[in-house]
């Protein structure tokens, strides 16, 4: 799978495109938001399988182990309390994962996460979480696949914070192309929950942020 990474602040995965700051998309899906929870600090050599997760927000993966799992529940769970992570954070972080195409290359699938920062807030002076981008065109009778998206990063932030805002209209070639890739099986799979066994845990899934992705 084809994924872009944030970290750092600048956007790689890209051929020809990486370490840049701003990043021309067409949105083609929008994940469910998931939570994941990691006993252990984000390090080079951490094994990519988290120690627990979830995949709707409401009950652990049935797939995680019992002598993993954090609680029945996540609303009951002590690493969903304010205050178990760093400073007032959480230690069990949303995430939540799009699938986006290029707009110079509309049949290329790519996976990106969003850390929490970059889901949920309001807009500020134009600049828009995720969420508030998706009540912005909602008003607007306008869905992401219509359009071509910024994505850019919030140059105050001290962590990799996107925000996003449209560019143009697809042109009705572009649009046709899109709409195929909706339905495409990298676009399936570049939403989907993707643990990586244990086996496997030298290869990471995910573009790991200081924070977390989430879902709208």
């Amino acid at each position: 799978m084809n994924r872009i990474s944030i970290r750092d602040k600048t956007f790689s995965g890209i051929p020809a495109k990486d370490n840049l700051e701003s990043l021309h998309v067409v949105i083609v899906g929008v994940a469910f938001v998931s939570r994941m929870y990691y006993a252990d600090a984000y390090s080079a050599e951490q094994v990519a399988k988290p120690t627990c997760w979830s995949s709707d927000t409401e009950l652990p993966a049935i797939n995680v182990p019992d002598h993993k799992r954090q609680s029945a529940r996540c609303v009951d769970c002590p690493q969903n309390i304010k205050g178990s992570g760093r400073g007032l954070g959480r230690a069990c972080r949303f995430v939540q994962r799009l699938a986006v195409v290029m707009v110079d290359d509309l049949e290329t699938v790519y996976q990106i996460q969003l850390p929490p920062t970059s889901i949920f807030g309001d807009a500020v002076e134009g600049d828009m979480p995720l969420r508030a981008y998706a009540r912005y065109l909602e008003v607007r009778e306008t869905p992401f696949v219509a359009l071509v998206t910024d994505m850019y990063f919030d140059a105050s932030s001290d962590v990799p914070k996107l925000f996003f805002r449209p560019v143009r209209p697809l042109e009705e070639r572009e649009l046709e192309t899109v709409k195929r890739m909706m339905e495409h099986e990298d676009t399936t799979r570049a939403l989907s929950l993707s643990i990586v066994p244990v086996e496997h845990g030298n290869v990471s899934p995910f573009a790991v942020t200081d924070g977390f992705i989430i879902n709208n």
